[in-house]
């Protein structure tokens, strides 16, 4: 009759996990596909130039691009000291940890502990009567549960998991070209403010010459004291643009440590005039800002975890198999513990389906819809914003090249208007105000062709990282 019994409990146990292999393979959970995009990248870059190459500067390597061995140099500094490089690198950590979590879903869960309990009955109960004062029991007890994964909720908590770990690693991606991005800005700023001084301190000499030369037109009774006072404002003015060009150098400077994860100091450079992007500026088709992006990446990411997580919601409104599993020893006295005699198991297997839980399960579903709405909708924002940057990035650029050659003819003829000026006031044929007026003009002119060629080496810089290099 024992044989008989033992046979069924194993025919009963061997059924629920047939079962439960059987409905492992009925899986509820839906596999994620990426949503049509054809309106957001329509006419994305807004550029009559449509590409048509699918490769684009991106795919550029930053060394190969910029080829400035200082700024060579500090870019990788930056990429390995940089404080929000080294949190992001802390973020993509904790997200492996969730990964592994995920990955383990599938396994049982397993504990064990060692229990002593103590019992009084009462005298005048039923086990009173018989154990006189009170009972002591000793166990030691494993107990093993597991969860049969019928609806794929284990499967898609799993891929949420390494949706986020990826879309951590896009976050560290990003921090890395804007990085990039923001080292080079800072050095070109650097370049550009080195290059407005030397201007500077070149018509600061050229000023003081002339302080000299119209105080002596003013002995001679050529000009009057207005014009002696005019070219020493005009002097001090250069000085203290001069100042003031220094300290945003200092600031600059500083910024520049910050981003190379470093303390405040000065840095060697060269110039500006040598700086050269020698590869074909190549936007790429705009769905590559899909695979180039790695803000559009993250979000991406960020809408497959909403996705999957919206199939663990739906799941855990379907009947869940759990087989659960305890032995160990148990007995009265402590030093027959350890016997064959206090050996016991137990094996439950049971099916579960959730019907009233205060809504919590309906409302968890009904977010995750809406959460996972929301992602894809941050996702679509992300990818236009993506274009929007490229747009402006390249109008700039084609712009600043533009207005450089324009620039370029302002300072030839302000520099020709300033020097006819001075031989003119010198002879006595021009008023002491055409020179001042000229000689203001020069100036402002070559400061603004410095900052044309800063902006277009910027612009090259913005459109690199809209298209999404920098990171690799």
């Amino acid at each position: 009759m024992k044989s008989i019994l033992k046979h069924k409990n194993s025919s009963k146990g061997l059924l629920i996990l047939v079962v439960a292999l059987t409905l492992q393979s009925c899986f509820v959970a839906q596999d994620y596909t990426r949503p049509e995009l054809n309106a957001e990248t329509e006419a994305l870059y807004r550029t009559d130039n449509l590409p048509t190459d699918s490769v684009s500067i991106a795919d550029v390597s930053w060394k190969n691009l910029f080829t400035d061995h200082y700024l060579q140099q500090y870019v990788e500094e930056g990429l390995q000291n940089n404080m929000d490089v080294r949190i992001a690198l802390q973020q993509i950590v904790a997200a492996g940890a969730y990964v592994k979590q995920g990955k383990a879903g599938y396994m049982p869960t397993l504990s064990v502990g060692a229990n002593y309990t103590r019992q009084e009955f009462s005298e005048n109960s039923q086990f009173g009567s018989i154990f006189s004062g009170g009972l002591d029991t000793y166990d030691v007890t494993a107990n093993l549960s597991w969860e049969a994964d019928i609806w794929g909720k284990i499967r898609s908590n799993k891929r949420a998991t390494q949706a986020a770990y990826l879309q951590s690693v896009a976050g560290h991606q990003a921090v890395k070209t804007q990085l990039v991005s923001s080292i080079v800005n800072t050095y070109y700023n650097l370049l550009a403010l080195d290059a407005q001084l030397e201007v500077t301190k070149e018509t600061i000499i050229t000023r003081e010459k002339s302080v000299e030369t119209i105080k002596a037109l003013k002995d001679a009774g050529s000009v009057t004291q207005v014009a002696v006072d005019q070219n020493i404002a005009q002097y001090n003015s250069a000085k203290a643009l001069q100042v003031d060009i220094e300290t945003a150098i200092f600031k600059t400077e500083n910024t520049l440590s910050i981003l190379l994860g470093k303390s405040s100091q000065h840095f060697e450079r060269s110039t500006l005039n040598i700086q050269k992007i020698e590869e074909d500026i190549k936007l790429g088709l705009p769905v590559a800002l899909l695979a180039n992006r790695p803000d559009v990446m993250a979000a991406e990411y960020g809408l497959i975890q909403s996705f999957e997580l919206t199939n663990v919601a739906k799941s855990s409104l379907y009947p869940s198999l759990t087989l659960t599993a305890s032995g160990g020893y148990q007995s009265l006295d402590l030093d027959q513990l350890i016997n064959a005699n206090s050996l016991f198991a137990t094996v439950v297997g049971g099916l579960t389906q959730p019907i009233f839980n205060q809504r919590k399960l309906k409302t968890q579903k009904e977010v995750a819809i809406a959460q996972q709405e929301q992602a894809l909708l941050e996702f679509k924002k992300t990818l236009l914003v993506a274009g929007n940057e490229v747009s402006n990035a390249l109008f700039n650029y084609e712009s600043e090249t533009k207005k450089i050659e324009f620039r370029k003819k302002e300072v030839e003829a302000l520099r020709a208007a300033e020097s006819n000026s001075d031989e003119l006031l010198k002879n006595g044929y021009a008023n002491y105000l055409d020179l001042l007026t000229a000689r203001e003009g020069a100036l402002n002119a070559e400061l603004n062709i410095i900052d044309s060629k800063l902006q277009q080496l910027v612009a090259i810089v913005d459109l690199y990282e809209a298209l999404g290099g920098g990171w690799r």
